[in-house]
């Protein structure tokens, strides 16, 4: 007969109790921890804890922080849970100087947003005043005495019609780093060229062409520009054959003397 101890029923039932209670107690202890967490969100919901209580602004260049807040129509008593964002995003929109507009909420209790504006392709210099254009083609109001532009060409001697409009036109197609390099255009219409400009680059080089064509022709500047570092002064002429008129110094002296 075997020598291994036998464990009989009666034996094995306190263990068997001590297994249901404890899955017992761990069922129970779910449930409450289920339960308070439930009341604590209803709490929080109900309590000024998940009101909005700041609003952040980052991406603006031009707006303020404070008139895109106004623009948004929030305020810190909304519930972050409850603000309807596309809406909100849709007032954004209306502002013709927004392009983009992001929001987050960032717990406890801030919503971000995220700001993309219109760049600014010239200001329209009329009346010792700056008009911005946007990239859309719309003129804004002038700028505050205190402003002066510098990310993007004035325009002078310009009058609303179809020369400014055309030359709007062109410079919505013109990449934002040739933009930034033209410093100022002037209007100066021929005989042979009503349509006929001076720029002015920030590199110092004076260029010819005309509204007509204008993306299209000043494309190629920035590898011209740089076979003219070492040029001697002139005028680029940059319209269907781009090329480079040089001063002639022997003339110009001729002409000081003259005058002197």
């Amino acid at each position: 007969m075997s020598k291994d101890k036998v464990v009989t029923i009666h034996e094995r039932i306190p263990s068997l109790k001590d297994q249901r209670k404890q899955r017992a107690n761990r069922r129970l202890l779910f449930f409450l921890s289920f339960f308070f967490l439930l009341l604590l969100l209803m709490v929080y919901f109900q309590s000024p804890l998940s009101h909005v209580r700041n609003i952040t602004v980052s991406g603006t260049h031009f707006l303020s922080e404070e008139e895109v807040i106004k623009y948004s129509q929030m305020n810190d008593g909304m519930s972050i849970w409850n603000i309807n964002r596309e809406e909100i995003k849709s007032r954004l929109l209306n502002h013709s100087e927004i392009a983009e507009v992001t929001i987050e909420r960032r717990l406890p209790s801030t919503i971000h947003l995220i700001i993309e504006e219109h760049a600014r392709i010239g200001y329209l210099y009329r009346d010792d005043k700056y008009y911005p254009i946007l990239e859309t083609g719309q003129y804004l109001n002038e700028l505050p005495r205190h402003q002066f532009p510098s990310d993007a060409p004035l325009l002078i001697d310009f009058n609303e019609g179809d020369a400014l409009a055309e030359l709007s036109a062109e410079l919505q197609k013109v990449p934002n780093h040739l933009i930034e390099r033209i410093s100022e255009i002037f209007y100066e219409p021929t005989e042979s060229d009503p349509l006929s400009i001076i720029l002015f680059m920030t590199d110092g080089v004076e260029v010819h062409t005309s509204i007509k064509g204008f993306s299209e022709n000043m494309a190629p500047y920035p590898s011209i520009a740089r076979e003219l570092e070492d040029r001697k002064e002139g005028i680029l002429h940059m319209r269907m054959s781009p090329y480079f008129e040089e001063f002639n110094g022997e003339e110009e002296e001729d002409n000081s003397e003259g005058e002197g």
